[in-house]
């Protein structure tokens, strides 16, 4: 795989559990010289803190350029603003519904919906378990509308012998959906 561009990657972080998986990928774009747009929702701030003690602070720091959520006029809330695509990493179910409904109330949805206008791709780590049939159906709707529904699955082919080994896992197969190169080095063989 080859990344051919030098457009942004804008990253999301909704409040489910799993806020570890946006930091990952914003530290693996960052290491492949990747430009980042970052976006966190209220309750991913609250989630960050508890989950990983990260203040916002330290969360924005591992972005080239960061909006609020509550910002609908940031350039990413337009169609004519250029960039690769977007990954919701976690993807809440209140972030899947309102992307799968266009009900763009903030910049996370609002700039999902832009992404799916525009075909490029838009990739949502759903963290939810058990899922009832009310959650299947808003994948289902997302992926009719072009979204990549890609939850953050474990494999145990590559022997994870940490969290960290499980979560690059995710983080590194998310990275191929958008066809950046990476060294993950435990794929299948």
């Amino acid at each position: 795989m080859t990344n051919h561009s030098n457009l942004p990657i804008i990253v999301a972080i909704s409040g489910a559990s799993g806020s570890i998986y946006g930091i990952r990928l914003l530290e693996e774009l960052k290491k492949l010289k990747q430009k980042t747009i970052l976006v966190v929702s209220n309750m991913g701030f609250t989630t960050l803190k508890q989950e990983l003690n990260l203040s916002p602070k330290e969360v924005i720091a591992l972005a080239d350029d960061y909006y609020e959520n509550s910002n609908l006029s940031a350039p990413i809330s337009s169609g004519s603003y250029l960039c690769q695509g977007m990954i919701v990493a976690p993807c809440s179910i209140k972030s899947l519904s309102g992307i799968a409904n266009s009900y763009n109330d903030n910049l996370i949805t609002r700039s999902a919906d832009v992404i799916l206008k525009e075909k490029r791709k838009l990739i949502l780590l759903v963290r939810e378990s058990p899922l009832h049939l009310g959650h299947l159906q808003l994948m289902v709707q997302a992926t009719s509308c072009g979204a990549i529904i890609c939850p953050p699955m474990p494999a145990f082919y590559n022997s994870p012998e940490t969290i960290n080994d499980v979560v690059s896992h995710s983080v590194f197969r998310t990275l191929d959906l958008l066809n950046i190169t990476n060294n993950y080095k435990k794929r299948w063989h």
